[in-house]
């Protein structure tokens, strides 16, 4: 006994363990609350100061081990090693099914968790290793210009609400005492562009616009309790985003009662005093953001300036604990200071990761992310034609499957190779890339394009990728920082389309990558069918070749507008609405929101409202019975849109209130139901406080956007009813 006594004194004395009452911040009994208090207690200011960096380092006398906090997941993890690519996230967007987005992200969570796992029992902390993923990108992609806008869900707000939302439950998790993993949103807020002068751009949207477009998402994400929101690099309405008491504590803490913590976009405190000017020193830009909200930098600024900003005293001790609590706060829902095996996720290995039902699934995404633009009966192909001519510079290019914000893949499937595995023996299969992705030829021989003339079919891979269109640093050719100021495809792609179609009788097949809007007027006019595919993944090629022999319907709908050129937009910079998206522009647009074409057809046949009036805090039921009238099985998208017939000032023309993905066998009926509450109709005051508008309303129930522009281009036609809102 006294032996025993004795060892245990000795390690006491020698810090190999402490005694419960120095260690209630690792006893997973207490409450989070306690356990954090109870560590920040035990921490000098400087150690403090260093657990609000990004790249926060160790504290071994606390058992806090190194930890960076930055990790990327956008459509699978990112940057950390062979996982799982998903279609990019505009590409999940246009399947309009956020059932699907929430399967794909708990996926993604899985292997995150598998990652670190292993990563740590090997000893490594690094960058992009951890459990706190910087995603989703929730912005509005409010203009085709943005670079970046592919990394979102597109320009409606509603859709992007429900995809967003779906998509951090998979990424969070649902166990009750812990996270998967910690979800972000960004980039709060207002912010889609310019890219090249966004560290000094001041966005400037009416108090209508920023809380019915650019704010929604990020308040139904924070309802749904996502655990980080990051601050952008731009200014809104005169202050940076990361230094706004507006954004970060008139809303996000005060009206919406956020409580999760909030990160810099990376350098973007740094932007204070360089871009923005707003202040001299980086001790004065690291004193605004943490007075203002920001508990966590990506970045170096708290580390060279804040011991000096508190020395100073432009901040506090206490602003650093209100900071530090948020994070600490974090890392205990994600299990880290707790004894391994404590954590229902701490079990997950190596075998989750890449595994075949993982590739399954992101096949699936890509399948139904496809938005077929036009077919005149050539597709789907049959797969024993005698000749196929694959072409074009994105028939082989793994930059063409992932986009950015990737992660990395050891068997990609390209779509040379997916339309490969598809046609049967005997046929036979030629392939040339034609042209580049974006100049001419240097060698004036041109031995491709006589091939289309003696194709059965001829299958160009045409469009864009992340090295013309992404983020500042990553599009290489880029001229205008990754954004895309020239809306035409590349001229030589064109070029090469027409050359190959000039007297050749025989079909071809226009297969465009990309995650924005382009200007595919000539493709549609020159082409037989055109298929949308985005940047679709590790199994892209599969996916593209399943729909195009038919294997699988194309059901994929369009989630932003496609103008039919740049000038029938406000200018990029004015972040006004008006004339913008489907719910503002008056133009009529090359391809319309929620337009997407089926090897099928469908009827809507009968629309019903539960009451044709209802009055503040009622609900209107709405239901729309819709039958597959082809001969194939398929699946629709039902969109359903509101329109004021009593239009003022500032309303949106239409609006997306409610979607459902069906499947429906050849010949087969179903009755899709609806709620609208009265939320849906209401609009914002300057304080954001939605007021339920008065007025009659068109309810329309179709497969794409309603109007002419969709009738022209092959979508059924909806139903339509009246509804009095009283």
């Amino acid at each position: 006994m006294m032996k025993n006594k004795l060892l245990i004194m000795a390690a006491l004395l020698a810090g190999q363990f402490k005694s419960p009452a120095q260690n209630i911040y690792q006893d997973k009994s207490k409450p989070v609350e306690q356990r954090v208090k109870d560590l920040i207690s035990k921490m000098t200011l400087e150690e403090k100061a260093t657990q609000l960096r990004y790249n926060s380092p160790a504290i071994p006398r606390l058992g806090i081990p190194i930890y960076n906090w930055w990790g990327e997941a956008l459509h699978g993890v990112g940057r950390s090693g062979v996982a799982t690519v998903f279609p990019q996230a505009i590409g999940l967007a246009a399947t309009f099914d956020d059932e699907l987005a929430q399967q794909e992200a708990d996926v993604i969570s899985t292997e995150g968790r598998a990652m670190y796992n292993v990563s740590v029992a090997k000893g490594y902390r690094q960058q992009y290793g951890g459990l706190s993923f910087w995603t989703p990108n929730i912005n509005i992609f409010r203009d085709p210009r943005w670079g970046r806008g592919q990394e979102t869900y597109g320009e409606d707000p509603y859709l992007t609400s429900r995809i967003g939302v779906a998509f951090v439950k998979g990424l969070q998790g649902d166990n009750p005492n812990y996270l998967k993993l910690a979800a972000c949103a960004k980039h709060y807020a207002v912010h889609s562009g310019p890219e090249r002068l966004r560290h000094e751009f001041n966005a400037l949207p009416s108090k209508q616009d920023l809380w019915e477009t650019y704010l929604p998402a990020f308040k139904a994400l924070v309802d749904a309790k996502v655990e980080a929101v990051m601050c952008a690099y731009n200014r809104t309405n005169n202050e940076p985003c990361c230094g706004n008491t507006f954004l970060l504590q008139d809303v996000l803490r005060k009206k919406w009662d956020f409580k999760g913590h909030v990160v810099s976009d990376c350098w973007a405190i740094n932007d204070f005093y360089k871009g923005h000017k707003v202040v001299s020193t980086v001790e004065q830009s690291v004193a605004l953001a943490l007075n203002k909200g920001v508990d966590l930098n990506c970045g170096d600024e708290y580390e060279t300036g804040l011991i000096k900003a508190l020395r100073d005293k432009l901040t506090t001790e206490k602003q650093v604990d209100v900071a530090l609590s948020a994070l600490l706060t974090t890392k205990i829902k994600l299990g880290m200071f707790d004894q391994p095996g404590s954590n229902p996720y701490d079990n997950l290995s190596v075998k989750e990761i890449n595994s075949e039902s993982n590739r399954a699934l992101a096949r699936k995404v890509a399948q139904k992310s496809i938005v077929l633009l036009k077919n005149n009966g050539v597709l789907p192909l049959k797969k024993d034609l005698q000749k196929y001519f694959v072409t074009g510079p994105n028939a082989t290019s793994i930059e063409a499957l992932h986009g950015n914000y990737f992660g990395i893949n050891n068997s990609y499937s390209t779509i040379l190779e997916g339309i490969s595995g598809h046609i049967h023996a005997g046929s036979q299969l030629q392939y040339a890339p034609g042209t580049t992705l974006d100049r001419d030829n240097v060698n004036p021989m041109d031995w491709a394009s006589s091939e289309a003339g003696n194709s059965n079919v001829t299958i160009m891979v045409m469009g864009i990728t992340g090295m013309l269109e992404g983020e500042e640093g990553e599009a290489i050719l880029s001229p205008s920082f990754g954004d895309r100021l020239d809306y035409n495809l590349p001229k030589n792609q064109i070029d090469f389309l027409r050359k190959m179609k000039k007297g050749n009788s025989r079909p071809i097949i226009a297969i465009i990558t990309g995650g924005s809007p382009m200007n595919l007027a000539e493709v549609q006019e020159i082409a037989d069918a055109v298929l949308l595919v985005w940047y679709p993944g590790e199994e892209g090629g599969n996916a593209v070749a399943d729909v195009v022999f038919g294997d699988v319907t194309p059901s994929g709908k369009l989630p932003i507008t496609f103008p039919k050129s740049l000038d029938q937009l406000p200018a990029y910079e004015d972040y006004t609405m008006k004339g913008r998206t489907y719910r503002y522009m008056t133009e009529e647009p090359l391809y319309p929101f929620g337009f997407g074409l089926s090897y099928t057809t469908f009827s809507y046949n009968k629309i019903e409202l539960s009451n044709k009036k209802i009055k503040k805090g009622e609900l209107v039921k709405v239901a729309a019975t819709v039958t597959n009238t082809g001969n194939v099985d398929a699946e629709e998208v039902v969109q359903l849109y509101i329109s004021a017939l009593d239009m003022e000032p500032g309303l949106p023309l239409y609006s997306l209130k409610g979607f459902k993905r069906i499947a429906l066998k050849k010949g087969e009926t179903k009755t899709v139901e609806f709620e609208l509450p009265a939320a849906a109709f209401t609009l914002a005051n300057d304080a954001g406080e939605m007021i339920e508008r008065r007025g009659q309303y068109k309810i329309s129930v179709s497969g794409s956007l309603p109007g002419k522009r969709s009738a022209e281009l092959g979508a059924t036609k909806g139903l339509e009813a009246m509804l009095t809102v009283q």
